[in-house]
């Protein structure tokens, strides 16, 4: 089921490796949770396993020249480094890259778990949309700091129903 409700309800995680990513979806998919923001549990495990993916296979899309060569070099250690905050939304040119509303845990749970495993055992060599060529420790960062972020709006039942 999915909810939209305040930021406040988002858990607070932080993962250092994909294990632990790995290990909280699981976890999670093993019990009962609710979205507590505009994505369902699947369409967020379909948008990271695209993400993980992408960074090997190369993405859809590119940014303009301005914010690869300006924005992009300005804020991606913060990004690398730092809780991403919620609500970027990507441009409508970009639309491909984000999960279909008709996404399923069927299909969304094996994509993301097969899709760690993938970058765990391949190169991440595709260069970044927004900040280009990336080392493997860089794309590491990336997908631990974006696993949190999309990972924060599940939340398990048990957990969502304590908080009053």
């Amino acid at each position: 089921m999915t909810t939209t409700a305040e930021q406040t309800q988002r858990r607070s995680i932080e993962f250092a490796t994909l294990d632990e990513v790995r290990a909280d979806i699981e976890a999670l998919a093993a019990g009962s949770s609710v979205t507590v923001g505009k994505w369902s549990f699947a369409q967020i495990l379909d948008h990271l396993a695209s993400a993980l993916n992408a960074s090997i296979d190369g993405f859809p899309f590119k940014a303009s020249f301005f914010v690869r060569w300006f924005v992009g070099p300005m804020v991606k250690n913060s990004i690398l480094t730092k809780e991403m905050k919620p609500g970027f939304n990507l441009p409508k040119k970009f639309a491909s890259y984000l999960p279909s509303e008709e996404c399923t845990m069927d299909d969304a749970l094996p994509k993301v778990l097969a899709a760690i495993k993938r970058f765990e055992t391949e190169t991440p060599l595709a260069d970044h949309p927004f900040f280009g060529k990336m080392a493997s420790e860089e794309w590491m960062n990336l997908h631990v700091r974006h696993a949190e972020l999309h990972m924060s709006f599940v939340v398990p039942t048990a957990a969502a129903g304590e908080q009053n």
